[in-house]
């Protein structure tokens, strides 16, 4: 299966669990793109709507890419009340639009899937002059070192699955700084760079839910995967039942020159 598409077996799961953005993101998204009911924006995988009803009540007309047709058809149930919403049930490789032709692209969480070579490009030529990419990454970690219950979450990981991307380092520089070099090389300017924090509560059920809507755990093993949800489990009960995830939101804002 296409890594991509797990998200697309996990719908109900990837709405209730996975974190809704920060108001004040869409509130520098909106001042900074100037966006309103005669602007069009295109959304690069619109999963299950997170980043999509803040830009709706603006009046500007969305077009949005998804690649699961379970995602593509959530969506559009939760957004059947607005009529400035167009779902395309295909990756955004194969979206063919116009040249200059959106105000705002964005893309919550998603990007990092497209090639830098293929996206980057496609994205600087559908854009119109002067026009606003946003793109920005929720990144959750449980990294306290401080705190007795993320050391033994971060113990089983140690145990289980050594070779994970699983970070425990709030800030990661390098891959910020390689962003955003990547949008200016590709000929974005007037660059805006913020992080911005968020914190959340999960019992261990419902952490075990949040873990089965990332797609490096969902490609484990089955009894990989069983075993390491009874250990979380375990251990989150044996701290009280109370998890708290620390969110920290990655935001790019860029435009394409007026004159080029």
């Amino acid at each position: 299966m296409d890594e991509r598409l797990i998200f697309n077996e996990v719908a109900d799961k990837y709405e209730k669990y996975r974190p809704q953005y920060v108001p004040a993101l869409f509130k520098t998204l909106i001042e900074y793109s100037n966006i309103n009911g005669k602007s069009h924006a295109l959304e690069i995988g619109i999963g299950t709507g997170q980043a999509t009803r803040p830009i709706l009540d603006t009046g500007c007309q969305i077009t949005a890419i998804e690649l699961g047709d379970k995602l593509a058809d959530y969506s559009r149930n939760k957004f059947s009340q607005y009529a400035n919403l167009d779902i395309k049930n295909i990756p955004f490789e194969e979206y063919e639009g116009d040249q200059d032709s959106f105000d705002l692209i964005y893309s919550a969480t998603a990007f990092h899937w497209i090639p830098v070579e293929l996206g980057f490009p496609k994205l600087f030529n559908l854009l119109k002059p002067g026009g606003a990419i946003a793109l920005f990454w929720n990144r959750p970690f449980v990294g306290k070192e401080d705190d007795p219950l993320h050391q033994a979450i971060g113990e089983i990981y140690t145990a289980l699955r050594p070779d994970s991307s699983r970070k425990v380092l709030q800030h990661e520089t390098k891959r910020y700084e390689r962003t955003i070099s990547n949008i200016l090389n590709y000929g974005f300017t007037d660059l805006e760079f913020r992080l911005l924090h968020h914190e959340r509560q999960f019992n261990a059920e419902e952490y075990v839910a949040l873990l089965q809507t990332y797609s490096d755990h969902a490609m484990l093993s089955k009894d990989l995967k069983g075993k390491f949800e009874d250990r979380i489990k375990e251990v989150i009960l044996a701290h009280g039942n109370e998890l708290q995830v620390y969110d920290t939101i990655e935001f790019y804002l860029a435009r394409k020159p007026e004159f080029i």
